[in-house]
This record gives C-alpha cells, structure tokens and sequence, in this order.
C-alpha cells in the first residue's frame, strides 16, 4: 500500500488493508491479532508484521509475512498512473490474468 501522506488515517489503513480495528484486536475475516497499541497506520502495520518504510513525506506499508513468506498470493488493490496516457490504471482490471509486476528503481 502506497500512502501520499506520511501519517495516513485509520480509516483510509482499513479500507485500503481489509484489516479493521475491533475489541478483539485486529481482524480481517476470521483472522485477529490482539492489538492494544496506538491506532496509528504505522503501529497497525507493524503489529501485523507488514514492513513499512517512509521517504519523502510518503509511508509505504508492504504485505503481511510470516516467517518471510507471504500469507497470500493475492495482489493489494493497486492504482498506478498509466506512463503514456496518464489515466488511472488498477490492478484489478486484469483480474483472471497472469501479470508480471516488475518495480525498478535507479539507485
């Protein structure tokens, strides 16, 4: 998940993460992890074990892993600006599809 803010609401975590905040802990589904701390995006995510990294006034939050394997294989809601026609572009529309994403970066 990629946030534009560096401090992102617990709302816009929970809608974009599927995780919600309950008094059992946090819970997607029928899955809870006892959470106590404060309600932060960045607290959330490292309660679950996401990795989470901030730069340049962004906060990028990567999916949960246990024991450095991915608990699923299916893909975060991700919307990209399209590189020739600047539209959004999301993910989903290639539902069914098999997709290579390849992230590069010059450093």
């Amino acid at each position: 998940m990629l946030f534009t803010e560096s401090h992102p609401s617990v709302l816009d975590f929970e809608l974009r993460s599927g995780w919600h905040v309950e008094a059992r802990g946090l819970c997607h589904g029928d899955i809870c992890v006892p959470f106590t701390g404060p309600t932060d995006a960045r607290s959330m995510a490292t309660a679950l074990g996401m990795p989470v990294v901030e730069a340049d006034g962004m906060l990028a939050i990567g999916p949960r892993s246990t024991d450095h394997v991915l608990a699923s294989i299916q893909a975060p809601l991700l919307t990209l600006p399209d590189v020739r026609t600047g539209q959004a572009f999301e993910l989903t529309s290639l539902r069914g599809k098999k997709v290579l994403l390849l992230a590069w970066a010059s450093w």
